[in-house]
């Protein structure tokens, strides 16, 4: 069954369960209250989980608070970046496998306010919510799976542009916390708080090394550097001519899923088109800060072609050291997935692909994938 056809699951969490009152009423707030009647159920859920949330943080918070703010951050965070549906999931799920490094959940991205004083205990009670699957690519989904720490960061209260699935009808939202630039001093400042404090939390929990994976991030490497002066980054690409498509599925099956509002999907692919040369044009100034023995990158259809060769380059490209005693887990998660099959997605008209061409046209070039596309026609 392709993403598009699963159907809605009305109980499943929802990216805003996670909040706590005041992020709540302000999401709402600033949309008008404009939840749709086939969306009510999901508003009153969060409206009372938002309550329990915001109780529960301050119990957190009286329990840990102290002891979270010293904790040492030992590891500089390891991030990934790339554009959505680039393989970023993957490319996580591959270096989590390391016992030398933890990640972020779905229960801590989704409860962020107070996983350290309930994980041990909701998750177990609550199994029966979370779905097996993702509903976007089918890759597997449960509490304890790696999630992305951008989910936590809107649940906190953050400006993101993730609050944008929850009203998809209206103008995209948040956009200027894409690169954090164009926040107002204050918010930026209020955001590299709330993301450090998030950080010390999952280190509190587990001290080992962070691998982070969001394509929020890519347009974010100057703040992170700021946080985190030793940081590691790996970007990875693929064929724009895939990601394109899939970019739009992703956020019609979020807008769908998680919305608030039956979606239009009104301007969704001049979105998805803006957005990419957004993230290539922040991604290439970003990089050029970091040391290269600190930033690799890694093509998509390379690292699927030999997985191995590409995981032993990119630990030697950034000096993690480690590879002999990781290399056994990757083998044997890769057969335990060799059967897995990525969406597929009907052939671009011609229309479409020459107007990738002509908007993408140079990443396409600047990765080879120009190359390619001459070739193959």
């Amino acid at each position: 069954m392709t993403s598009a056809a699963r159907p809605r699951r009305d109980w499943a969490p929802r990216l805003w369960h996670g909040a706590d009152l005041p992020a709540w009423l302000r999401l709402l707030a600033r949309n008008h209250f404009a939840v749709q009647p086939p969306c009510w159920h999901i508003a009153a859920v969060t409206c009372a989980a938002s309550v329990l949330n915001t109780t529960l943080r301050v119990v957190s918070e009286a329990c840990y608070g102290g002891r979270v703010a010293r904790t040492p951050i030992r590891e500089a965070p390891l991030f990934i970046v790339g554009h959505w549906r680039t393989g970023t999931t993957l490319l996580h799920e591959l270096l989590i496998l390391d016992p030398r490094h933890t990640f972020p959940n779905y229960y801590q991205c989704f409860s962020p306010h107070h996983f350290l004083l309930t994980e041990r205990l909701f998750p177990r009670l609550l199994w029966f919510l979370m779905p097996s699957r993702r509903p976007m690519d089918n890759m597997e989904a449960g509490w304890d799976k790696p999630q992305e720490d951008e989910f936590a960061l809107a649940a906190l209260g953050q400006p993101s542009p993730y609050l944008t699935i929850a009203f998809p009808n209206r103008p995209p939202q948040d956009q200027e916390a894409l690169d954090l630039e164009r926040l107002p001093r204050r918010a930026r400042e209020a955001w590299k708080r709330a993301f450090l404090a998030y950080v010390r939390r999952l280190t509190f929990k587990d001290p080992r090394r962070l691998v982070l994976k969001s394509p929020t991030h890519s347009f974010r490497i100057p703040t992170l550097l700021e946080l985190f002066p030793d940081a590691r980054f790996v970007h990875i690409v693929r064929d724009p001519y895939t990601v394109f498509p899939s970019t739009v599925n992703l956020w019609k099956s979020l807008y769908r899923n998680h919305g608030l509002q039956v979606p239009r999907f009104g301007g969704l692919e001049e979105h998805v088109f803006r957005t990419f040369n957004h993230l290539y044009e922040k991604l290439e100034a970003g990089k050029r800060l970091v040391a290269p023995d600190r930033f690799h990158e890694v093509r998509y259809e390379d690292l699927i072609a030999n997985p191995m060769t590409g995981m032993r380059q990119l630990y030697e490209g950034l000096g993690l050291g480690g590879f002999d005693e990781a290399g056994p887990r990757l083998r044997k998660y890769l057969e335990e997935h060799a059967g897995y099959q990525t969406n597929r997605y009907p052939s671009l008209a011609p229309e479409l692909r020459a107007e990738i061409t002509r908007r993408w046209g140079a990443v396409i070039e600047r990765y080879g994938y120009g190359q390619e596309a001459a070739a193959a026609s």
